[in-house]
């Protein structure tokens, strides 16, 4: 689904350089590989505070920490998602509120939040997922009306472009009152092992994550609050540092991927191709197809016998997880998550992708289909 090592191939020189550097300075810490990425990430989103922690869902959980959010306090978020988005709410004994998505972005859907707001609604996270921005607009005007706080999962959908209705333009992640991002191996901007971040225009939260994340301390020693131990090591930064600059190209790189796919795809019968919206500039973590009278999973086997991986992002959404079953939610009716599910499955997308390795992929999908 990812080829790291190509990838990796074409930087070799840089990322082995930078990675001896930090071992021969021996600042495996917090070390000046970290603050350096922080500033030169904080340029690139040209948000004010970036905190880089130790993985994605620290960052939700600690974002959800530094608001004061109490268990029993209600999150709206959507139920088609990773579980991280979701885990963390139920490790701090919050009530997840799951509202249906958009059926063409995948994103939670704007016009069903207000009404699952009660005084007990704290806050709303809606995901980037796939690679597409919210409808944030929407969102921050819903938030706004009903004073709840916004915080991003940005963990899929790093270096997405969002253009406001009054034509501003903004980085997915720098829109609400915190932005979490994951730097996964396999995200579109990876290191190469666990890492995340969280970012955030406001001086008195970014204080507050800065403590958490460090033990809740501020002062050495002196805790001030519970926190907990999730940092950036400085071998992850200083890859970090490599790709950052790369980013914007890397995106690109799987735009021109997903034309190939997109050309490809738009004329056979049963597959919808992925929807861009006009307002964003999708920048395709995964390129998820839509099928309709397709067999998805011998479509998978298919695949898979042809040597071409074939994920399905997400079989089972939060509210039908085992985990969530003290929360009565199994039952719930969300039609268009519940469809998504039954008819999703995402082919290969990363910055490798070769013409002749499309055209394979393509030509595979399609002797399945007309079979």
């Amino acid at each position: 689904m990812v080829d790291l090592k190509t990838q990796y191939e074409h930087i070799r020189e840089d990322v082995n350089k930078a990675i001896l550097n930090v071992i021969e300075n021996t600042a495996f810490i917090n070390g000046p590989e970290v603050s350096s990425f922080q500033s030169e990430l904080e340029n690139y989103l040209d948000i004010k505070h970036v905190i880089p922690c130790a993985n994605g869902t620290d960052a939700l959980q600690i974002a959800m920490m530094a608001l004061g959010l109490k268990p029993g306090d209600e999150v709206i978020t959507p139920s088609y998602t990773y579980i991280a988005t979701t885990e963390v709410m139920a490790l701090l004994g919050l009530t997840p509120v799951f509202v249906d998505v958009d059926p063409k972005t995948f994103c939670i859907n704007p016009s069903l939040i207000e009404e699952k707001i009660t005084p007990k609604t704290k806050l709303i996270v809606p995901v980037h997922l796939y690679g597409q921005a919210a409808d944030m607009d929407e969102i921050l005007a819903v938030a706004k009306k009903h004073n709840l706080y916004v915080v991003e999962d940005n963990a899929q959908a790093i270096g997405c472009v969002y253009t406001h209705k009054d034509g501003t333009i903004s980085k997915t992640g720098t829109m609400g009152d915190i932005g979490c991002t994951s730097f996964f191996p396999s995200k579109n901007l990876g290191c190469y092992g666990d890492g995340g971040a969280l970012c955030t225009n406001s001086d008195e939260l970014a204080e507050k994550i800065r403590m958490i994340a460090n033990h809740g301390q501020s002062k050495r020693y002196y805790h001030d609050v519970v926190g907990c131990n999730s940092r950036l090591d400085s071998i992850q930064a200083a890859v970090l540092r490599i790709k950052l600059p790369r980013l914007d190209s890397y995106c690109d790189a799987r735009r021109k991927a997903a034309d190939h796919y997109d050309n490809f795809f738009r004329s056979i019968d049963g597959i919808t191709t992925p929807f861009r919206a006009d307002n964003n500039k999708h920048v395709f973590h995964q390129y998820t197809l839509i099928l309709e009278g397709i067999d998805r999973d011998e479509l998978k086997d298919h695949l898979e016998s042809k040597g071409i991986p074939a994920m399905i992002y997400y079989p089972v959404p939060a509210h039908k997880q085992k985990m969530f079953a003290s929360f009565g939610v199994e039952n719930m009716v969300l039609p268009v998550t519940d469809w998504l599910t039954e008819r999703v499955i995402s082919l290969p997308m990363h910055t490798e992708l070769e013409e002749e390795q499309l055209n394979y992929i393509c030509e595979s999908v399609k002797e399945f289909v007309n079979k």
